[in-house]
């Protein structure tokens, strides 16, 4: 088993409501903070090898975090997208974090963009690796996994908790398969993601988020299906925060078109295309992204 860095500090804050938000601490809690998204699935641990050692070596904070329904977070269902950000920010006030950049991968990015609008003196730069796009209303685009959500997600306003329960269940026990079950998922994905997770380093980084997060809550995948089939909340043309947008053009998950499409809906955005990657791409890049972040938050400065 390769062997990946261990958060420095990891356990939840209050948020409202007798709720908890899980978090996981890599770097210095003194130093720029970042907040790391998980995709979906995923939990507070799906922050890659190099981002983890790219925070003790470079003086950075990266905080990943538990959204509802997986890990250490009570389970909730968010109204819209936008809900999300009062959150995160009580997350950033419990830790007295003033000012911040969020980074987020694939449904990971819509709670990126929403915490930028709502906090928009707060945050700092936002990262998008593959992210999410609408699904309705006047910024909305088609085709991709998330067409998927809108065909479900009345279904599983009824049966995404119980299913999920018995996912935790499974995965409660499931160790022994659980490293073959990646492996099995990296031989049937396109072939930037293939190589990615034929890295020993990054199987170890999905193994050690499986196993502390969905093996005790495994409810949030389905809560996002059913969040992203709605209204956002706000429109994504009134983020002035710099967003910065990473995609894969051999993304088969979200594809390529949607980054353009967020891009250029988006006042102060770049676009950074990655030839020949797919949709766990981005992971790959942790000093490429966390470089040209450093870089436009200093430009905000």
């Amino acid at each position: 088993m390769f062997e990946i860095d261990r958060p420095k500090l990891e356990g939840s804050v209050a948020v409202g409501d007798g709720r908890r938000l899980g978090f996981a601490q890599f770097g210095k809690l003194t130093a720029r903070p970042f907040f790391w998204l998980h995709g979906t699935p995923g939990a507070r641990r799906q922050i890659p090898p190099e981002a983890r050692q790219l925070a003790v070596e470079n003086e950075l904070c990266i905080i990943g975090l538990d959204r509802p329904g997986v890990g250490s977070s009570t389970a909730y269902r968010y109204a819209n997208v936008l809900e999300f950000s009062g959150d995160l920010l009580s997350l950033a006030n419990a830790l007295d974090i003033e000012e911040f950049g969020v980074i987020g991968l694939s449904g990971g990015g819509p709670y990126s963009l929403a915490t930028a609008y709502a906090a928009p003196d707060r945050v700092k730069a936002v990262g998008v690796m593959g992210g999410v796009a609408p699904t309705v209303g006047p910024e909305a685009i088609g085709g991709g996994a998330v067409e998927l959500a809108k065909l479900t997600a009345p279904l599983l306003q009824v049966a995404g908790a119980p299913i999920g329960k018995v996912l935790s269940s499974l995965l409660s026990v499931a160790r022994p398969v659980a490293e073959p079950a990646i492996n099995l998922y990296g031989r049937l994905s396109p072939q930037g993601d293939r190589e990615l997770l034929a890295r020993p380093e990054f199987r170890a980084m999905f193994l050690d988020d499986l196993l502390h997060g969905g093996s005790r809550r495994m409810e949030a995948p389905f809560a996002d299906a059913i969040v992203f089939a709605r209204d956002w909340g706000f429109r994504v043309a009134d983020i002035t925060t710099p967003v910065r947008w990473w995609h894969g053009d051999k993304d088969h998950i979200i594809p390529y078109a949607h980054g353009e499409h967020m891009v250029s809906l988006l006042p102060n955005a770049k676009l950074f295309e990655m030839p020949d990657e797919s949709h766990l791409g981005g992971l790959g890049f942790a000093q490429t992204i966390l470089a040209e972040l450093n870089a436009a938050w200093d430009g905000q400065e």
